[in-house]
Parts: structure tokens; sequence; C-alpha cells
């Protein structure tokens, strides 16, 4: 009976309380009504999971002035979000440098809680930018410095908004643009053909992983002269995520004359977030120059 009271202790301080998100949309696109089956866990590090209603926290810099904005796609390999290092706590830090910030929990691919599941991500994408325009006055956004964020395959989500979105899959108010104004990506998954994560790829596409559609989310393939500048942090021995995927990614955007810049660790492996506890250098203080460098904070 000790055991299993130790044992249920332990379960119960695995799960959180879910945090309190606003919902995405009036009426969620590509959805099948199914019980919502979403939980939040922490062993060190928060992950949701299950995520069939599209949801999203703002977090506002403060003041009056029209202040940039940047949307955050957390990781997780399109099976769970890491919402907290690779979400809420880098939306902190762009408060911090006055920026607006935007943490978006994304549906997870699913069967049985969407008709079409591979599109589903890139529908919430659209729907973030979309919705912080509309929110620009209200929420003291500059409609025209609004980025997409995105770690692993949250920036695989981000990219492919980046070079995707006049694919519209939403309807909402669609005289507003869905292009972001710049893209920022950490240890991103960028293609589905070359260096791809295979998990990433089979959990978005399932049986629909046919070759035009491995080219579709392959977002190198995509780039032309209209796509977003780039700022991308990489380390050179990431086994999950090849740091092949963010060469091809800025080769790409540089070719079609799109500003990008790869800040490289040496060492750091995956899933790092704001901090390479392996080095000294900081890729956060490099994003933050970039950002002044390109005009989008002073």
């Amino acid at each position: 009976m000790k055991n299993i009271f130790i044992l249920s202790m332990l379960f119960m301080s695995m799960q959180t309380v879910i945090a309190q998100y606003n919902p995405l949309y009036k009426k969620i696109p590509n959805y099948i009504d199914a019980p919502n089956e979403e939980t939040e866990a922490t062993d060190g590090v928060l992950r949701i999971s299950n995520v069939s209603v599209p949801g999203y926290q703002f977090f506002s810099a403060g003041g009056d002035a029209a202040k940039p904005c940047v949307i955050i796609c957390p990781g997780g390999g399109y099976r769970i979000l890491a919402s907290e290092h690779e979400g809420t706590d880098v939306a902190k830090y762009f408060n911090s440098i006055g920026i607006h910030a935007l943490v978006l929990k994304y549906r997870i691919p699913s069967d049985k809680n969407q008709i079409d599941k591979k599109y589903a991500p890139l529908q919430d994408a659209q729907r973030a930018i979309q919705l912080v325009r509309e929110e620009a006055k209200h929420w003291h956004v500059d409609p025209n410095k609004v980025g997409i964020m995105g770690f692993s395959a949250g920036g695989h989500l981000a990219s492919t908004l980046a070079v995707h979105y006049d694919d519209a899959k939403i309807k909402e108010n669609s005289k507003i643009s869905l292009r972001p104004d710049f893209q920022i990506l950490g240890y991103p998954v960028i293609s589905f053909s070359k260096f791809s994560h295979v998990g990433s790829r089979k959990n978005l596409l399932g049986k629909d992983s046919t070759e035009s559609m491995m080219n579709y989310f392959s977002n190198e393939m995509h780039v032309n002269a209209n796509a977003p500048i780039a700022f991308l942090v990489h380390a050179k021995d990431d086994k999950v995520v090849p740091i092949e995927n963010s060469l091809i990614y800025v080769e790409a955007l540089k070719s079609n004359g799109v500003e990008a810049e790869l800040f490289q660790y040496e060492t750091g492996g995956h899933g790092f977030g704001m901090v390479n506890k392996t080095s000294t250098d900081s890729w956060i203080a490099a994003m933050k120059l970039w950002l002044q460098k390109n005009k989008i904070i002073d």
C-alpha cells in the first residue's frame, strides 16, 4: 500500500496544471470532434502532449508604442511540445529586449483529431500570424515587424510558414498577409528528404510520406526571393537533427538574395534552448545583434 501511495504521488508530481491558453480560433478548421486528451508532464522539461485544441499565450513587452512581435513554436518532433524552455522562457527574454511574444500551442498531428493531419500545424501557424496582425492595434504590435520562431520540429513549422505562407489553409480574414517579416530557427528540421529527422516526418505525414509530400515539406526546396530574412543557430555535433538542415536552408536563402545568418556551435548537441552549456558564447546575444542590424529593434 505504501509503495502504491508513493507511486501515486510521483505520478501526480509529474502531472502539472495545464497552463491557461487562449483559443486560437472561433471554429477550428480541419478538425474532428473527438475527446480532448491533452496532458502536461515534466521531468525537468515541461511537455504538452496530445494537443488537439490549439491555443496561444501572449506575452506583452508593455508600453503603448508599437513594438515587434515574435510567434514562438516549441519543438518536440510533432509528438509533444517543449513548451517552457523552447516557449515561455524564450517569450520572457524577448519581453526583456522590448519585443512582444506569442507562444503557439499548435496541434499535434493526429488522425483521430484532424481530417488531414499534415496541414494542421501549418494552419495554426498561419492563424497565429493572422491573429497578431488582427490585434496589432490592441496589443501595440508593429504589423510590419511580426516574426516566426521555432526550435527543432517547431523550426520546421516556422520555416514551413516562411516558404508556404501564400498556400492558405485557412479562410478567416484572407486580406491579412500571412508572410512573416523575419524568421528565427533553433536547430531546425528543414528537410524531409535529405538529412531528415525521421520521427518528425513520420509524425507529420504518416501514411502520406510520399515523395511529393516529402518534397512539399522539404522547405529548402521552396525558398524564393520573397522569403523572410533569417537567423539560425545549430550545433555541429547535433546527432538528432544534423546541422546540414540549417546549412542547406541558409544556402537556399542566400542564393535567392535573402539575408541569412547561421550561428554555429562546435558542441552542444540538440535541444539546448536558450543556453548552450558547453560554450561560453551566446547565440542569444548574436541574435539580438542581428535584430538590431536588421532594424527590427533599436
